[in-house]
């Protein structure tokens, strides 16, 4: 992690509060990055390791989205209220804040790379570049994905997900055993997790309000309100430089990254061999050199 100096603090957002923390110093002599986090449901602590991008006069911000981690925790809210326009509103409102607005890259990991695409879409003028993380560009292709990666399974595998899927038996311990069959292929190849990672998952599993409202129970079973969201057709709106990143064992497989380096007009896309979902994680010094060269090249 980044030896900078870190803040942190709560922001105001609507009737609730946002919790946030810059590494780094803000304004600094460099272009700040703003990063959101995946779940949706999870916290910011799984992506610490992007602090080391806080060099060189770079602050790294990250926050927990409402509903989670630090943030206000709402577990009695419905579908109705946690919505993509819900999200990006807190968003705009931490920019405000924090005095980010007029200049900033946006990195978004998973269902966070999602958020930033829907961000970007609105061309606000202040987004330098963008980084889409192991993200799709939509959930009908997400769920076709995630069928073609089960049925790599193991047979025993496969039938205990399906038999406690039809009975609805999701906190089951086979059924949570299965899916841990699924995470250590496609999520996250570093086991045991590190600390920051499974803080996350912890922190998750105390309150699943947003993960389960809006995804379903796991990664590969999306029956939230999120199953039918895609940007497919508006991605070609987003006007600024765009980094696509997955792994070569990522659940966010070629399908459903193809959409955007098929529709931005400034794309590249990185593919890290040894990595599934978090490649931050699994080959952080290549993920750090290659994210931090993108972001140099377009600091203004």
């Amino acid at each position: 992690m980044s030896d900078q100096p870190t803040t942190s603090g709560t922001l105001d957002f609507r009737d609730w509060t946002t919790w946030y923390r810059v590494t780094g110093e803000l304004p600094g002599a460099r272009t700040p990055l703003v990063t959101l986090h995946g779940g949706p449901g999870a916290s910011h602590d799984y992506l610490l390791s992007l602090t080391d991008l806080a060099t060189g006069g770079r602050a790294v911000v990250h926050y927990d989205q409402l509903g989670c981690g630090r943030s206000t925790h709402l577990p009695e809210r419905g579908g109705d209220f946690w919505s993509v326009e819900l999200f990006l509103d807190e968003l705009d409102n931490l920019l405000e804040r924090l005095g980010l607005a007029e200049g900033y890259h946006l990195l978004g990991q998973s269902w966070g790379g999602m958020l930033a695409a829907e961000h970007a879409v609105r061309r606000p003028a202040g987004l330098r570049s963008l980084v889409i993380s192991n993200s799709p560009a939509s959930m009908a292709l997400w769920s076709e994905a995630a069928d073609a990666l089960r049925a790599q399974l193991p047979d025993g595998v496969r039938e205990t997900l399906k038999r406690h899927e039809a009975a609805g038996t999701y906190d089951d311990p086979e059924y949570l055993a299965a899916t841990e069959a699924y995470y250590d292929r496609h999520v996250c190849r570093v086991r045991p997790y590190p600390a920051e990672v499974q803080h996350s998952f912890d922190q998750m599993g105390e309150d699943p309000t947003v993960y389960h409202t809006m995804n379903g129970p796991n990664e590969f079973y999306c029956v939230g309100t999120l199953r039918d969201w895609s940007i497919v057709e508006r991605a070609a709106l987003i006007d600024v430089p765009t980094l696509l990143v997955s792994g070569r064992h990522d659940e966010a497989t070629p399908l459903v990254v193809q959409p955007f380096f098929d529709a931005i007009p400034d794309v590249r896309w990185e593919v890290f061999d040894e990595s599934s979902h978090m490649p931050f994680v699994e080959e952080r010094a290549l993920y750090m050199e290659v994210v931090g060269a993108f972001l140099a090249e377009h600091d203004h």
